[in-house]
């Protein structure tokens, strides 16, 4: 049995390791930068497959070449009408010339730490140019749709409050400031927008308030308003019920006195016609008086010459 020499094994390793070395496969989506000793080498390759480089003296440094993202931390800054707001804001780019990135900023981690200094310092000034209005609405021709313009009580355009400049037109501002800077370092700035623009804690505590006391003011208004028409109606049942009950009276009383001069009319031609119905009648009222007077139990004290008592003195006696 032969037995290998050590030293074979070992320069058959050293051999495998350095025809391994020397190969090296790109992506679609990345760029390759050769270095030595920590210096570029040639131009970045872009080409995908398979490629050589020199073993153990040269190493490899691959950069995407696709769409990045930037998204920045929110931070508070000040309006040009000194309303202090926080801003959230992101972007969108992409290494445009690999060799100037990688000799300016090396890896993407710095290149999100220089996003932030550059893009945070635009988009502090771009707000500080501006009035809070004009970074909220998206443009300055917008108009409310109709549904909106119904409950704020308004179908008129012009009375939201007049501006030169949108959001839009900020953003396009802060991309426009922003990208000249970034290509000095290899970076291509595709867009940047704004994610949410809120008031900071403090405000909105205030904000809040107002809106309550707004609402409690227009809720007082609307009680106040129910108040005073529920006594307008009450007002108006009360003088329609009056109404009612004299006219009913008028015409009770009307009524009553039609019948009376009716009753008075028959009696009179009865009077009128014959002197007998005259007694009858005559006789008749007093027993009727007799009646309502004495009841049971009752007790009078009559003079004897009393025309009231005439017929209880003399049942013959006839009226005169």
């Amino acid at each position: 049995m032969k037995f290998v020499p050590i030293a074979a094994v070992i320069a058959g390793l050293l051999a495998l390791a350095a025809f391994s070395g020397c190969f090296y496969t790109i992506g679609m989506t990345e760029t390759v930068i050769v270095t030595q000793f920590g210096r570029p080498v040639g131009q970045p390759i872009q080409d995908p497959g398979l490629h050589f480089k020199t073993p153990f003296i040269q190493t490899l440094s691959r950069i995407e070449k696709r769409v990045l993202q930037w998204d920045g931390p929110p931070s508070e800054m000040p309006t040009k009408d000194k309303t202090y707001i926080e801003v959230d804001a992101f972007a969108r780019w992409r290494i445009a010339d690999a060799g100037q990135f990688f000799v300016s900023l090396r890896d993407e981690r710095s290149a999100q730490s220089r996003l932030d200094d550059i893009l945070g310092s635009e988009i502090r000034a771009a707000v500080a140019r501006h009035e809070l209005v004009e970074i909220v609405r998206s443009d300055k021709a917008r108009v409310l749709p109709l549904d909106a313009q119904l409950k704020v009580g308004t179908t008129n355009a012009a009375s939201l409050p007049k501006i030169q400049r949108g959001r839009q037109e900020i953003e396009g501002d802060i991309l426009a400031a922003s990208a000249p800077k970034l290509t000095a370092l290899g970076i291509e700035l595709l867009d940047v927008r704004f994610k949410r623009v809120n008031y900071n804690n403090e405000v909105l505590q205030r904000i809040y308030a107002r809106m309550m006391s707004e609402r409690q003011q227009i809720a007082q208004r609307f009680r106040s308003e129910g108040e005073g028409e529920a006594q307008r109606i009450l007002g108006k049942k009360e003088r329609d019920l009056r109404e009612v009950e004299s006219t009913a009276y008028r015409q009770v009383m009307q009524l009553q006195g039609d019948a009376d001069a009716e009753a008075s009319r028959v009696y009179a031609e009865a009077f009128n016609k014959s002197a007998a119905a005259t007694e009858f009648y005559a006789f008749q009222k007093t027993m009727e008086t007799y009646r309502k007077v004495f009841g049971a139990g009752t007790s009078m004290v009559l003079s004897t010459d009393s025309e009231f008592f005439r017929l209880l003195k003399n049942p013959e006696a006839r009226p005169q």
